[in-house]
This record gives structure tokens, C-alpha cells and sequence, in this order.
């Protein structure tokens, strides 16, 4: 990525005990503020979510259950980072495009937002990604 800085595996503290794990996200975990949470789940297999980029909106995306691919795209490189441990999420800045893909059966992405949704916000079209990455 032309700015590590832009994506980031975080480290959610986990406290681990006979009876079961207990992971929480609070104030200092991710970077910003908390303004919406939502989750995919029942993803059939073969299908795609994301495909969009955000102009200020910053993501931390979680696997909760099973595991899911992020391809995450700068406009110059292309990675794809695998998620499957419910106590790491992935923080994801904006001006960075986005695509879910190869969920596992049951899986479950939470998405901690720092913005409420907002139509605006999006780009949707790749080509489009490419200007806004140029100016």
C-alpha cells in the first residue's frame, strides 16, 4: 500500500477464562469514534459485499465467526488480508476501496463505523476511486 498507515491489524484485548472469551472494543481500541456498528451474516457462498470506497468514512471490520477475505486496493497495490479471529479486527481509513469476498459458512463481519451512513460518502464506481485517488 502506498500508506501502511491507511489499513491496520488491531489487536482487540481479550480476557480468556475456563468459562469463555470476552473481547472489548472501548475508547482507545480503534482510532475513532463509534457512531454506527453493523454486521453481515448468512453470506451465501460465491458472493461479493463491499466494492466501494469512502471519502472520510474510517471502517474496522471484525470476524466474529468463520473467516472472510478483505481485498483492500490504493489505486497502486492490491492486498488481500484474511479475517478469522473474533479478537483482531481491521482498520480500515479512508480513501482506501474495499471488497468481502470467500465468506466461510456461518460467518459473521461486524463493522464498527466512525460516521452514521451516508450516501455522499461512498464511491462506487472503481474508475471513479481512481480520480478521487488522483486529486
Amino acid at each position: 500500500m502506498s500508506n501502511e498507515k491507511n489499513i491496520q491489524i488491531i489487536e482487540i484485548p481479550k480476557i480468556a477464562e475456563p468459562r469463555g472469551n470476552l473481547s472489548v472494543i472501548e475508547k482507545d481500541v480503534i482510532p475513532f469514534e463509534m457512531k454506527r456498528v453493523y454486521y453481515l451474516y448468512d453470506v451465501p457462498s460465491g458472493a461479493e459485499r463491499g466494492g466501494h470506497a469512502h471519502k472520510n468514512l474510517q471502517q474496522f471490520l471484525i470476524a466474529l465467526s468463520g473467516s472472510f477475505d478483505v481485498v483492500i486496493k490504493d489505486g497502486q497495490k492490491e492486498i488481500k488480508i484474511t479475517l478469522n479471529k473474533p479478537n483482531q479486527g481491521l482498520l480500515i481509513k479512508s480513501g482506501i476501496w474495499r471488497e468481502l469476498e470467500n465468506f466461510s459458512s456461518g460467518s459473521v463481519c461486524l463493522v464498527v463505523a466512525s460516521d452514521v451512513y451516508k450516501e455522499e460518502d461512498y464511491i462506487r464506481e472503481y474508475d471513479e476511486f481512481l480520480v478521487f485517488k488522483s486529486t
